[in-house]
This record gives C-alpha cells, structure tokens and sequence, in this order.
C-alpha cells in the first residue's frame, strides 16, 4: 500500500534521532527560532509539509524562463519518493546525506524521500563544499556538479550519488571515472517532483550510459517538434511538453540533444549549443555559452561568449582549434567576453537574458 503523506516512516531518523510526526513539528519549530539559515529553511518546509494542506508551494528556479509560483501534491511528492526508492532499491535504514538547500525541489525531496522511506538522514549546510562525516558510510545523497567537484575525492564512502541541478561537465565526468561509486546525471524539474529519469556516468563500478533511463511510472514520447513529452500521472496530472530536443529510444529512454529555443539555424545547418558547449569545454577554464547572432549570409553565425577569461580571445580561439571532433559549422565565428552572466536566484545562467546583453 502507498504511504501517505501525514505520515512520518518509524525508520527516519534526523540527525541520528527518530521523530514521530509530532516530534518533528517541535524540529522545525525549534529550527526556524534558533536555527542556522539553512536550518530555518528547512523548518519552514517541514511545518508547510506536516500541515493539514495536500499541497505545498514551490518557486521553480527561472533558468528557462520567469520563475513561479507552483503548487504540488504532497502525495505527488510521495510518489517520487518512492519511485526513486524502487529504483536505487533503498531500503528503510539506509543512510543518507542532505546538502541541498530546503528552499528548492531538490532539497525539500531528500526530507521527504527519508520521512516516507525510513532513511537516516544527515542534514548539513548546503555550501558549495558541504561537510559531512567522510569516513561514515552512506547509501544514498544528492548533489549539484559543483559540490561534487569539490567532494569528489570524499566520495568512496557513499554507494550511490544522484547529480542535478545543472551539467555535470565533460571534466568532472573525466574525474568521476576513477571513482568506486556509482554516479547518475538526473533529468527532471520543479514541475516533474525533481528528476523523472536518471543516466548512469562511467565509474569503477560503471562504463556509464549514453541515454537517459524513467523512474517507475513514467514513460516519454515526442511532439511534432520532436521534443519530449514526458508522461508521469502518478507526479503531474496531464502529460508535460517540454522543449527539450531529443532523440527518443524507446517510451524509457532517451539520449538529450538541446533545447527547441536555443537551436541556431546557420546556412541551413542546425546546431545544438548544449552539444557544441560540451565538445568546447576542454579548453575553456571559465563559464561560457554559444549563441546565434544574426548574420546576411548565414542567417545566424554561430558566436561564443566567455565570462571574465583570463585568456585573450585570440587565445581561446587558438585551443579550440587543436579541439577534436569539432566540426566546421562548431567552430564559433567569433568570441565576445563579459565581466559577469546573468544569473537566477540559485546560480543558474539566464542564457537568453545574458545573450541579450551582449549581443544586443
């Protein structure tokens, strides 16, 4: 039988101690009076969670677009617990790590995943270094890529991590593959109850895999565009279109091509920016994205923008040459740099906001 939402698994533990869903309301009171930051953050969340609403609010995070507000169902939440569970076979009594902040999906997730799964559950500060007991033995955590880059080598002790929030880069890849854990990039968003597939990275313990595979209860098909539709009735009551390009395998799985807004059509050839941006990161130390700018002959020249390069542009343009498996049509036509991107609230680039102010 599917848990409820108002109800706190007997095998949850905070912080090594057991809380009823009483107790825990006590937890979250004593959180937001006396409370680091990130702890009153938390508190919040769990006073909005042991409610008597079936819904909480959660602001999506404005990466692609206005961020809003949007209502979820607890049990929705539930659901991706548990499939998530099912899927990475927890069990009541693992152990796992909260370093994510509780003002987003993916923080408020990690709670519920152990309240409704019975998980141990050690809650740290969520800084891009988080800290927690590197020789204690975990089954379970999640993590952005930068956290990870500065983990990595604290990692051994934790059987399986789960990577979101942004791309996991082509050099923390390179670096995840001498480790023993087992390492999976996520698919998903705010709208989905964080990830609805998940893709396996080359490790020790994995060659990695190329597509993205659905949790339990989720299956993807195509709009006319070619972009994925995901189909998940136990998280969002209708199918969700994205504008994610991709090319579709099978109904649970799918390999990432790019997004429907951010193609370029240069001289009638279509290219991928996220694909392009993968390919040209080995010899770009800073931030940077591609982007279209409006051409005669072209249409749209394909153009890089870097932020605050301690390298020349000149120079930049000399490594990308040198770059294999970089087509013609790859290769930027020419190189802007800007002291700072625009950014959301948590971090993320605003690609469209920051193209238009360089470009114009």
């Amino acid at each position: 039988m599917t848990p409820n939402y108002d109800k706190v698994h007997n095998r949850f533990k905070l912080n090594g101690l057991h809380y009823d869903h009483e107790a825990l309301k006590e937890v979250a009171y004593s959180f937001i009076k006396e409370g680091a930051p990130y702890e009153k953050a938390t508190g919040n969340f769990l006073i909005d969670w042991l409610n008597d609403k079936d819904f909480i609010e959660v602001k999506t995070s404005g990466s692609t677009g206005i961020p809003k507000l949007i209502k979820l169902k607890k049990q929705a939440m539930v659901n991706s617990a548990i499939a998530t569970g099912d899927f990475f076979g927890l069990e009541p009594g693992n152990t796992a790590i909260d370093c994510l902040p509780s003002h987003y999906i993916a923080g408020k997730m990690m709670l519920v995943r152990a309240m409704i799964l019975g998980l141990e559950l050690d809650h740290v500060e969520p800084s891009a270094h988080p800290m927690f007991d590197y020789e204690k033995h975990y089954n379970f955590c999640a993590m952005i890529p930068l956290q990870l880059k500065h983990t990595l080598k604290y990692t051994n002790n934790i059987e399986t991590l789960i990577i979101g929030g942004s791309k996991v880069t082509r050099p923390l890849i390179e670096r995840i593959k001498t480790c023993n854990s087992k390492f999976f990039e996520t698919y998903g968003m705010t709208e989905t109850v964080t990830h609805v597939a998940v893709r396996q990275l080359p490790s020790k313990a994995s060659k990695g895999e190329k597509y993205f595979s659905a949790i339990p209860n989720v299956t993807f098909s195509q709009d006319e565009r070619q972009c994925l539709v995901i189909n998940a009735s136990n998280l969002v009551e209708e199918s969700l279109v994205t504008n994610d390009i991709v090319d579709l395998k099978s109904e649970t799985s799918f390999q990432l091509l790019g997004r429907f807004d951010n193609v370029i059509n240069s001289g009638g050839v279509k290219l991928f920016p996220e694909q392009i941006e993968d390919k040209l990161q080995p010899a770009i130390d800073e931030r940077f994205i591609v982007a279209g700018e409006e051409d005669e002959t072209l249409g749209e020249r394909l153009v890089l923008i870097v932020e605050n390069p301690r390298d020349s542009a000149d120079s930049i343009a000399n490594r990308i040459r040198f770059i294999k498996g970089l087509t013609k049509f790859e290769v930027p036509k020419h190189i802007y740099t800007t002291d700072k991107f625009v950014e959301t609230v948590n971090g993320k680039i605003q690609r469209a906001k920051t193209i238009e102010s360089v470009l114009g």
